[in-house]
């Protein structure tokens, strides 16, 4: 979705989005972060309803969890990324929920609560941990209804909460804070009001929700770029500290030429 060649092609008429498919690889670590995202064309491309293959990757579903082999290259420095991420997620969560007014535009959160195993033979990292496993899906743009939207997720005593602030090309928001429930079931909260966390050093703002006598922090950077920041953030919810994973997106400046210009470099396309 944040494809520069797709955005081209779309400028001169229709595209097949299978033709800008890419696997988005992010590890962060003692050894450094390393950054994989190749675009590839459709030629690369092979699908079946439990199976999706790019290139020399690959995620596979076998109805209890997903098995991601990855075996790709980094941007800008071309190092080897290869590795297997196992996610059990369970049972999978049903609800939906429309990020629009019109309805173009839906997130769902399968399993905020899955566990995850990473063996990364390089650069060669390993761990076992929770996870989280969503999607969205739209028939339209971004562009074309949002400016911007802030997202998080943590852990609490209580299990996992989700926040979502969306900001609207018109104007108008849509505010979602969601705790998952002893029933496995994602249940709505009373949201503390938002907070302003400092902004990085290409000037993203980011905010995120925190107890009004408390303030939110910022513990690490991990990915700062003109319109898309990924933060680990420390915030107050639910009567106790938490610790989150947060990001922060600019659909406006997204749309700047010059950020259009140095994407590439971060995601190289082979056709």
């Amino acid at each position: 979705m944040f494809s520069p060649y797709y955005a081209r092609a779309l400028r001169q008429g229709p595209a097949r989005a299978e033709n800008h498919a890419a696997i988005n690889v992010a590890l962060y670590g003692r050894g450094g972060h390393h950054w994989a995202m190749t675009e590839r064309g459709q030629g690369a491309l092979a699908r079946t309803a439990d199976s999706y293959r790019l290139g020399p990757s690959s995620l596979e579903w076998d109805g209890r969890g997903l098995t991601i082999r990855i075996q790709e290259r980094t941007s800008p420095y071309g190092l080897p990324l290869r590795g297997t991420i196992r996610l059990d997620a369970g049972a999978l969560l049903s609800q939906r929920y429309p990020l629009d007014a019109a309805g173009r535009h839906h997130w769902q959160p399968l399993q905020p609560a899955a566990r995850v195993s990473v063996a990364v033979d390089q650069p060669g990292q390993s761990w076992e941990g929770h996870g989280y496993f969503d999607m969205n899906d739209g028939t339209r743009p971004l562009i074309a209804d949002f400016q911007s939207w802030d997202w998080a997720r943590g852990l609490t005593r209580q299990g996992p909460v989700l926040l979502y602030d969306v900001t609207r090309l018109d104007g108008s928001s849509q505010h979602l804070a969601l705790r998952m429930g002893p029933d496995g079931r994602l249940q709505d909260f009373e949201p503390p009001p938002l907070a302003r966390l400092g902004t990085t050093p290409w000037r993203m703002p980011r905010q995120t929700r925190c107890a009004s006598n408390q303030r939110p922090r910022v513990l690490m950077t991990l990915e700062d770029t003109p319109f898309y920041a990924r933060s680990v953030i420390a915030s107050h919810l639910a009567g106790e500290d938490v610790t989150l994973m947060h990001e922060s997106v600019s659909l406006a400046n997204l749309q700047k030429r010059w950020v259009e210009t140095l994407m590439p470099f971060r995601m190289p396309r082979r056709a």
